[in-house]
Formats: structure tokens, sequence, C-alpha cells
């Protein structure tokens, strides 16, 4: 597994296909904050629970300058179809291969009910404006995840 991140490194570079039909890359988002968030997998009870979150808490982490990009390693179709029930405005991005996960440290072994195996493990990153993690956080919970991440980066929660 790749060492996770910490703030001050520069943020891997990635362009992926996107729940659109277009591509998304990192670089889209130079001179801006954006919120890169890693979730396991598309409709599924918390994935879409912390989805709505970000979605729900949209207007302000934009007022406060931040943009929101989600990946998984669910194929395009999967996502877009997720995008549209969910009604999510935001980016979601395709990591089949799980290659941007893995330069992101959150790809890695993981247990469930006695079973250990690798998968995508819930991470969010902060990156700034000029490609540098600002903010890292692993393992993180799908349920109260976004008022944490308003509350780390103090945002008003109106």
């Amino acid at each position: 597994m790749t060492e996770r991140l910490v703030p001050g490194v520069t943020a891997p570079a990635f362009a992926l296909p996107n729940a659109s039909g277009g591509t998304t890359a990192l670089a889209d988002f130079a001179g801006h904050n954006v919120v890169v968030y890693f979730y396991p997998a598309a409709s599924t009870p918390g994935c879409t629970k912390q989805a709505c979150d970000f979605r729900d808490n949209l207007a302000s982490l934009q007022s406060a300058g931040y943009q929101v990009v989600g990946i998984s390693p669910d194929p395009v179709a999967k996502l877009a179809k997720f995008a549209a029930i969910e009604e999510l405005p935001f980016p979601l991005l395709s990591d089949e291969d799980h290659s941007v996960a893995e330069a992101y440290a959150s790809w890695g072994e993981k247990k469930n009910y006695g079973k250990t195996y690798q998968g995508l493990i819930r991470s969010t990153l902060v990156i700034d404006g000029a490609g540098k993690v600002s903010l890292a956080q692993y393992n993180v919970r799908a349920t109260g995840h976004v008022a944490k991440l308003r509350r780390d980066l103090n945002i008003d929660p109106s």
C-alpha cells in the first residue's frame, strides 16, 4: 500500500472518465480548492448517505471555495445511474483499475466479518489551488463525515 498522503505534499495527478461521459482531471481544478472523496460502491446505503450529504452541503462548500469530486471503482454506467437517481451535481469518476485510489493510499487491506481483502478505503482529501494536499482523512465514516469535514475546514454550518 502507498504511504498515506499528508498535508503539504503534491497531490497525484489524475484524469478519469466521469459519469457524464467525459473526463475529469485534477488539473481541471487548478487554482481552486477541491474535496476529493473516495467511496467503495455507488448505490450502497453508506455511499448513498455520504454522496447525498455532499449534495446537500454543496452550496456551502462552494461558497467557501471548495469543489467536490467523488471517485469509486465503479464503471461509468453505474456512476451515471447513481448520479441521476440521487441528483448528484458534482463529478463522479470511475477508477476501475483503482490506480488513482492506490496513488492516494485509498486502496489497501480491509477487514470485514473476519475476512481480509484488498478494497477501497473510504477517504477524503482536500487539495488546494496549487495542487497540494491541505487535509487528508482516511477510514472516514459515511454518516456524519461531511459535517466533520465542514468543521475541520471551518465552514459555517448555515
